[in-house]
């Protein structure tokens, strides 16, 4: 069992639908954080939210492009 290290906390993690991005958010909900995950596909984030499956929001858009 993990430490709730991160009870309490928000973390936006940006590219969080696939890789890298997924498993920390994923970790994060685990040790207690509330996760903003943003990517470029709906789709995608959708999954990784049902993934994930607590404590995750989900935030379509592309960080590269402000006028977005």
């Amino acid at each position: 069992m993990l430490d709730k290290k991160l009870a309490g906390r928000i973390a936006v993690i940006t590219g969080g639908s696939s890789g890298i991005g997924l498993a920390t958010a994923k970790r994060f909900v685990e040790e207690g954080a509330h996760v903003v995950i943003t990517g470029r596909r709906e789709k995608e984030l959708e999954e990784a939210a049902a993934f994930i499956n607590r404590s995750v929001t989900t935030v379509a858009g592309d960080v590269s492009r402000l006028e977005i």
